[in-house]
């Protein structure tokens, strides 16, 4: 063989070695564009600039704060007397006087008691003066746990009181109120006349922050009711 012929045998067999170990050969070389590109196109951006795929995915946070939420909400009072606050009691004697028992005992709501809540409670008695056995009783309403001011409710179970009054015995328009010692309990117990002659009818209300009551006496003074009323409230309001 010629020296030219060898001379381009060696050139063919020299381009032949470096085609085979070309970058599409090499496992070691980074993929073609079009490869690289793709992963990022499985996740496409949306207009929040959020991928979509996290879109079906709700946060994990949203139940615990839920259950938060629901833990929260206040319960239900257990007791009809807030912390701090009185209530009112059935009381078989009051102020020394007897509840009256029997057919002459009160048996329906004579006197309207304004809203009553849950957790309220409501006393409705008459009461017998020591020996007696027939006439006008003195009769008493009370109610505790009040969500509005109590010298409104007071206000408005002497209104009660004045009607049922009337419709009852009672003559006269009513005075003023005069305000009176309020007892170891403390609040305001204020008095009225029901004037007739020789005597009178006496209303007489109490109220406190959370309680307020009232109670007809026949046949007496201011001074008197009050006197009474506040013995009897200490045992009907606790």
């Amino acid at each position: 063989m010629s020296t030219a012929r060898v001379a381009v045998a060696g050139a063919i067999v020299a381009a032949l070695a470096l085609t085979a170990c070309g970058p599409e050969n090499d496992d070691t070389a980074a993929p073609p564009p079009s490869t690289a590109a793709t992963p990022a196109a499985t996740a496409p951006a949306t207009a929040t600039g959020r991928p979509t795929s996290a879109a079906p995915a709700a946060p994990t946070s949203a139940a615990p704060t839920t259950a938060a939420a629901t833990s929260a909400t206040p319960a239900a009072p257990a007791s009809a007397a807030p912390a701090g606050k009185r209530q009112v009691v059935e009381a078989r004697t009051a102020g020394g006087l007897a509840k009256t028992i029997g057919q002459d005992a009160v048996s329906d709501v004579a006197v309207d008691p304004g809203e009553m809540r849950e957790n309220m409670h409501m006393v409705l008695s008459n009461f017998d003066r020591p020996g007696q056995t027939s006439g006008r009783r003195i009769l008493l309403i009370a109610v505790d746990n009040i969500p509005e001011d109590p010298a409104k409710r007071r206000e408005h179970l002497w209104r009660g009181m004045i009607d049922y009054a009337l419709q009852n015995g009672s003559t006269g328009d009513p005075t003023t109120a005069t305000p009176f010692p309020a007892g170891p309990l403390g609040g305001s117990l204020e008095c009225l006349k029901l004037p007739e002659a020789p005597t009178t009818d006496v209303v007489c209300g109490w109220s406190d922050t959370s309680t307020a009551g009232v109670a007809l006496f026949p046949k007496t003074t201011p001074a008197e009711a009050a006197a009474l009323f506040a013995k009897m409230r200490g045992d009907i309001e606790k």
